[in-house]
């Protein structure tokens, strides 16, 4: 008799009681990005909400040209831009409602902007001047997060108190697929699941960590998958068509707002410029994989849609766009304007009480100015 037939048939070990068990189903992404733009659905979407999703996109792209030619005229210390990826941008600040925040990484300045910051105040890190450059609680825009996925687990530990305490508040957290690689990613999504959190997460997947493919960062079928790991729902977008990232976003939020918990979208997109004005993008991808592409331009697809159903004509082309040279005039030419500058500020807002270390650094600084001052006027 062998040893398995002295102990009679094998039986799985039943799962402990404490133990949940949720069918993956419910929880997959389609196989194919969700898609407006060019399908039947397109018909019913809100006309009002398409044309200014295109007014938005187009000023947009006049955006990042003009942050991207501050860079090279020295106004800018960096511009990662959005190029490409402005559906992805707009949607997400359309998405929301006043009381919700948007936590938005290095990229995300358009977002920003599209929330109703200052686009100067929001470039204003980039410049390196004076720290965040915008009142977070002015417009629930958490400051710029420069490194990666750090601003995740924020997100999802304001919408839990917020959750706690009552207030009718959904969180946006946006990174990168590079952002996906961190351990802050895991750490923010795991939370999330496990709190069910009021947050969205959204990733932008423009296909290079840098220069990094994203082949070399992961191996399962799509970023979108990752969320049935931690118990949420993954959603896959076409992030190239602005209507489809605001419903899937929308959808995302207001599922979040009524109690369902957080949910990971990835949108498919590309970043069209160089990963930032410092990058020469040509040694890791080819000119033919850009131009194809520029051919699924987010305004491209929009502008089709909104041309082959009457919602716009060329008048109404040519007002968008020029808005938005309106828009790239007045920030270009506050950009140009020298900030008045008090070394005195690097000591605000760094603690609520200053440490004797920093009492110290402040006092020595303001004597060596004050002793400055004093032999320019002697």
């Amino acid at each position: 008799m062998t040893v398995m037939e002295q102990r009679g048939a094998y039986k799985p070990a039943p799962p402990p009681a404490w133990q949940p068990r949720t069918d993956p189903a419910p929880l997959l992404p389609d196989t194919e990005p969700h898609r407006v733009l060019g399908t039947e659905a397109a018909a019913k979407a809100d006309p009002a909400l398409l044309r200014t999703l295109y007014t938005q996109l187009v000023r947009g792209r006049r955006y990042n040209a003009q942050a991207t030619a501050l860079t090279k005229q020295g106004r800018l210390a960096v511009y990662p831009s959005s190029t490409g990826q402005e559906a992805c941008e707009v949607a997400a600040a359309l998405a929301l409602k006043e009381q919700d925040w948007l936590f938005p990484s290095y990229r995300d300045t358009l977002a920003v902007v599209a929330r109703g910051v200052d686009p100067v105040e929001a470039l204003t890190l980039l410049r390196g001047d004076w720290h965040t450059g915008y009142d977070p609680y002015e417009h629930r825009v958490a400051p710029l997060s420069t490194p990666l996925a750090t601003q995740l687990p924020h997100a999802v530990g304001l919408a839990h108190a917020a959750r706690l305490k009552g207030d009718d508040v959904v969180a946006l957290a946006m990174v990168g697929d590079g952002g996906t690689s961190e351990g802050d990613f895991h750490e923010a999504l795991n939370f999330a699941a496990v709190w069910q959190a009021p947050v969205v997460f959204l990733v932008q997947n423009n296909g290079f960590a840098i220069s990094v493919p994203l082949a070399k960062q992961t191996a399962a079928p799509s970023l979108a998958h990752k969320a049935v790991g931690y118990g949420m729902p993954g959603r896959l977008v076409d992030g190239n068509d602005a209507a489809a990232v605001h419903e899937v976003l929308s959808d995302a939020v207001r599922r979040a707002r009524a109690g369902g918990g957080p949910t990971l979208v990835e949108a498919i997109t590309y970043r069209v410029d160089a990963h930032t004005n410092a990058d020469d993008a040509t040694r890791y991808r080819g000119s033919a994989e850009v131009d194809a592409w520029r051919d699924h331009d987010p305004i491209l697809l929009l502008e089709r849609e909104l041309t082959e159903r009457g919602l716009i004509d060329d008048a109404g082309i040519a007002a968008a766009r020029e808005e938005a040279e309106t828009f790239a005039a007045g920030l270009r030419e506050r950009m140009n304007q020298d900030p008045v500058l008090d070394p005195m500020d690097l000591f605000t807002h760094v603690y609520a009480e200053p440490t004797p270390q920093l009492r110290e650094q402040r006092d020595q600084l303001r004597a060596e100015l004050e002793a400055e001052q004093e032999g320019t006027q002697g």
